[in-house]
């Protein structure tokens, strides 16, 4: 039987953004993904009376990182960061890279390389938690824009999480799931699962309830940025291409004008 040792806090930050508390209650260590900003945190450590120990970030965009030098201030935590960003997050503590296996929350994670979106990009997955922090390399039925790093680096990281398990949860770091299926809706308008879940992200958004997390097994049939090598969905947008990369180059294009 499984038992899951650790609770994940969705935190609304800015307009779209979402910032994960991880809280271990057995071994008493509280964790936050990605803050962008520091006083929503602050607040919900004071409301559970938590010390904050460690602080993530997956990359260095500000959205992300902006909330870092207060909280390092109040909670004197530990910065956990890619190396990959060094010259770009102050103040990192842990470096991490590809394939490491660390503590967060007491919790063992294994970091995950993902260009594309930036170049430093990480994500962070606990196997015994079936959770990945995804950052913005994957949202639901979607993916980052890519900014600093190639389409090809792109495909590259999706594929390395498309390949973890179907039972995975998947916390990103935006609520950009509406305008996500209705492009995927636009070029894959015959997919049954597809509709299926949009009609339950409708339903979530209208209640103000956040969609995430999501379960990596159903976004594997429906998030047609994960689907560039379905020669099916290539053929039905009228792609003239069997080449995944360039498929995803396409795509991605086009989402970016859409």
């Amino acid at each position: 039987m499984w038992l899951k040792m650790i609770e994940i806090n969705i935190i609304d930050a800015f307009s779209d953004n979402y910032i994960y508390l991880i809280r271990n209650e057995s071994k008493n260590l509280t964790s936050v993904v990605d803050p962008g900003e520091s006083a929503p945190v602050i607040k919900f450590l004071k409301t559970r009376n938590w010390h904050l120990d460690e602080i993530i970030n997956t990359h260095h965009h500000h959205d992300h990182i902006g909330g870092n030098a207060e909280l390092l201030n109040i909670y004197k935590s530990k910065l956990i960061a890619p190396i990959y960003d060094k010259n770009r997050i102050s103040d990192i503590d842990v470096y991490v890279s590809d394939n490491d296996l660390i503590n967060i929350a007491g919790t063992k994670t294994k970091v995950i390389h993902t260009p594309g979106h930036t170049l430093g990009h990480v994500c962070f997955y606990m196997a015994d938690e079936k959770c990945l922090f995804s950052g913005d390399t994957m949202f639901y039925l979607g993916c980052g824009r890519v900014f600093e790093g190639t389409m090809d680096q792109m495909w590259s990281s999706l594929l390395k999480l498309r390949s973890l398990p179907d039972d995975t949860l998947v916390y990103c770091g935006h609520e950009y799931t509406s305008s996500n299926a209705k492009f995927a809706n636009h070029i894959d308008p015959n997919n049954q699962l597809l509709k299926e879940a949009s009609i339950e992200i409708k339903n979530k958004r209208e209640k103000q309830l956040p969609t995430i997390p999501f379960e990596l097994g159903k976004e594997k049939n429906i998030n047609p940025f994960l689907r560039a090598d379905d020669q099916n969905l290539i053929n039905s947008i009228g792609l003239k291409t069997s080449n995944p990369s360039e498929a995803f180059r396409t795509m991605r294009l086009h989402k970016d004008d859409f």
